[in-house]
């Protein structure tokens, strides 16, 4: 089994607290990984005498991508089983890489969501992101702090280590304004003039990206009926406090700007979460029509149509892109997250607060 997250996750953590018995290689240990790097059939070596059925764990495997051939060799002739973490699938995905000829199952962990904590705090959240150590920071000090070294261990780790970029100032520059687009449609040409770089190397860093698990593309929903669709993606950083720090968006409350797109993208956050976990990876989408008619999250084949309105009564303007999206797609659900105080039926558009929505998706009343 394949266990992939971005940095932070919880992954080790997690593997640790399931299975504290098992045999552990943490690549990130430098004296394992100088190991096992120089010497991958060590490996082979060393679990000679395990016992079919035993569980082994190799975490940040994209270290030394090599072990593959002795992880495939014990699986097929000893019936070893592995749990093979990461947080980078960029050289897994090189030419001449064992995938282990399908046998390893892929799962994802995600941040922590709201499902999961205890006297969950929207606007916490909101601000914060729901990555473990940044939600739970002390104080506003201290999440700058580890923010800011999160970011620079990725460039370092992630990105100087592995050469992946010639420069690095511009790819940190890239950051910024990938930042600034998150949650909006992708213009590879624009971010290029404003990065001072090619769209093709644009395309290339986005990739980097998506590989190394810090951000996902949403694709556009592209089942036209009437209207002219566009095409082009949307593009998210895994957690909300990744563009929060990009952008110095702190101490956020409902009623300006920033707010409303950090709240959108916990939404979002949360509906991938949710859709990952539950195996329906491919099901969400949004819709944009070339007359400017937009709904946040399509669900399925146009199954449940999101609209995120961060303000505390929703209004009939709100409804414009939901009732576009119904005429097209009549046997559509409607939905638009607010903060209202409470649950209610508008013009046959069911207002949920932030809460009551998250509670709902969680419990399968939203999607399934």
């Amino acid at each position: 089994m394949f266990l992939f997250g971005a940095r932070q996750t919880g992954k080790t953590t997690l593997l640790l607290q399931l299975f504290p018995n098992s045999r552990f290689y943490d690549l990130l240990e430098t004296d394992v990984y100088e190991r096992l790097r120089r010497n991958p059939s060590l490996l082979r070596q060393e679990l000679a005498t395990a016992t079919e059925g035993e569980i082994v764990i190799i975490d940040e495997i994209q270290l030394v991508p090599e072990l593959l051939n002795e992880v495939h060799w014990l699986i097929t002739r000893q019936g070893l089983h592995f749990i093979l973490s990461g947080s980078s699938t960029r050289k897994l995905k090189r030419k001449g890489v064992n995938t282990l000829g399908g046998r390893a199952v892929r799962n994802v962990l995600y941040p922590l969501v709201s499902a999961e904590i205890p006297d969950f705090d929207l606007i916490k959240a909101v601000n914060r992101g729901t990555l473990p150590t940044h939600y739970l920071a002390m104080s506003e000090r201290q999440l700058m702090k580890r923010l800011q070294a999160y970011v620079s261990v990725y460039l370092k780790e992630e990105i100087a280590a592995e050469a992946l970029v010639r420069k690095l100032s511009s790819f940190n520059r890239f950051m910024e304004v990938a930042a600034l687009t998150d949650g909006e449609m992708v213009n590879y040409n624009n971010i290029a003039q404003d990065c001072g770089i090619d769209a093709k190397t644009v395309k290339e860093y986005f990739s980097i990206l998506e590989e190394t698990l810090i951000g996902y593309m949403v694709p556009a929903f592209t089942r036209t009926v009437k209207r002219r669709l566009n095409q082009a993606p949307r593009f998210y950083y895994f957690d909300v406090s990744l563009p929060n720090y990009l952008l110095r968006r702190h101490q956020m409350q409902p009623g300006g700007d920033d707010f409303g797109h950090a709240f959108e993208h916990l939404m979002i956050q949360e509906i991938v979460a949710y859709l990952g976990y539950h195996d329906l990876d491919n099901a969400l989408s949004f819709w944009h029509t070339y007359s400017g008619y937009e709904v946040d999250a399509v669900l399925g084949d146009g199954k449940v149509a999101i609209e995120f309105k961060s303000c505390s009564e929703v209004q009939s303007k709100h409804l414009r892109g939901l009732k576009a999206f119904k005429e097209e797609h009549p046997d559509v659900r409607l939905i638009v997250v607010s903060l209202d105080a409470s649950p209610r039926l508008f013009h046959d558009v069911e207002v949920m607060p932030a809460n009551y929505f998250l509670q709902k998706l969680w419990e399968g009343d939203v999607y399934a």
